[in-house]
C-alpha cells in the first residue's frame, strides 16, 4: 500500500504541474459555448492494486458533459495474501545454475480477464479552460479466470546412483506432494514459461467503482488517476495455494477485494 500511495502522490504532483504548464486545447472557444468538443476517447490503464498488478484498455463515448460510457477490457494478477517468496541461493558446481527464488506452497498464477461496460460521471461541468473535472467511474461484466500451474524446480535423486541427481520441473499434485512441499527437495522457482499449455479457466463477474480526477478533461489528450475499489467473484474455490497441514491457514476463497490506484492516458477524437 505504501508503494501504491506514493506512486499515486508522484503521479498527482507530474499532472498537476503539467496542467499548469501547458496550453489548452479549447481555450479559445467563447465561454458561453456547450456542447461535446469531441465524441470518443480510448485511453490506456495502468494500474496497481493490493495483490497485483494489470494492464487495461478502454473504448469510450462521450455523451454529455457530465457523462462518458465505455468498455473495458483488463488483463491482471491476482495473487493469494500468504504468498512469500524466499530464496536459498544453491548453485549446481557442475553447470553454474543458480536458484530462483520461489513462494513456498504456491499451487496456481491466477490472471484475470476483464471485461465489462461503466460510465465516468462528473460532479460538475467540466470547465471550457483547462482544470481538474472531479468524479466517480463504476464497471462490471464477466471476468474468466486463468489459472496457470506454478512450477518448481525439485531435487530428485536417481534411481541407479542415489549419489547423484537431478532438477524436474513439476506442478503440484497429489503423487509429488511430499516433495513440492518438502523445503529440503526445493531447487527455485521453474521458468516463467512452464504451465502456459495447462492453463484452466474459472469463470465468474467483477465490479469496479472510482473516484476519477481528470486534467484538461476535454483536450484532444487524456490524462487522469483513479482510486478505488473491486470485487472479483468467481462461482468455485481458486487455488492458489497447495490445501495442506504443511501450509496451514491457506485460505483460498471466491472472492477477491482490492484497493487500486490506476493512471490513464490516451487521446479523444
Amino acid at each position: 500500500m505504501k508503494k501504491i500511495l506514493l506512486v499515486a502522490v508522484a503521479v498527482f504532483c507530474t499532472q498537476l504541474a503539467y496542467s499548469q504548464a501547458d496550453t489548452p486545447r479549447v481555450k479559445s472557444l467563447p465561454q458561453e459555448a456547450k456542447g461535446i468538443v469531441y465524441n470518443k476517447e480510448f485511453t490506456v490503464d495502468f494500474k496497481m492494486h493490493t495483490s497485483g498488478f494489470g494492464l487495461g484498455a478502454n473504448w469510450g463515448k462521450l455523451k454529455t458533459y457530465y457523462r462518458t460510457r465505455f468498455f473495458n477490457l483488463e488483463l491482471a494478477e491476482i495473487k493469494h495474501p500468504k504468498e512469500i517468496r524466499q530464496s536459498f541461493d544453491f548453485r549446481i558446481p557442475s553447470s553454474g545454475r543458480i536458484s530462483r527464488s520461489f513462494i513456498f506452497g504456491k499451487q496456481n498464477n491466477l490472471y484475470v480477464l476483464h471485461g465489462g461496460i461503466g460510465e465516468k460521471r462528473y460532479f460538475s461541468e467540466k470547465a471550457i479552460n483547462r482544470g481538474l473535472a472531479v468524479g466517480i467511474s463504476y464497471s462490471g461484466g464477466p471476468t474468466l479466470g486463468l489459472l496457470k500451474p506454478y512450477h518448481l524446480d525439485l531435487i530428485r535423486f536417481q534411481e541407479q546412483d542415489p549419489t547423484k541427481f537431478f532438477i524436474s520441473a513439476e506442478s503440484f499434485s497429489e503423487e509429488n506432494a511430499d516433495k513440492f512441499l518438502d523445503l529440503n527437495s526445493i531447487y527455485g522457482a521453474s521458468g516463467f514459461s512452464r504451465g502456459f499449455d495447462q492453463i484452466s479457466i474459472s469463470p465468474g463477474a467483477h465490479a469496479k467503482f472510482a473516484i476519477h480526477l481528470d486534467w484538461g478533461a476535454y483536450d484532444e489528450f487524456v490524462k487522469s488517476i483513479e482510486a478505488g475499489v473491486m470485487v472479483d467473484v468467481f462461482f468455485q474455490t481458486i487455488p492458489i495455494m497447495v490445501e495442506s497441514p504443511l501450509v496451514p491457514d491457506t485460505g483460498n476463497q471466491s472472492v477477491f477485494f482490492n484497493l487500486f490506484v490506476n493512471l490513464q492516458l490516451g487521446k479523444r477524437r
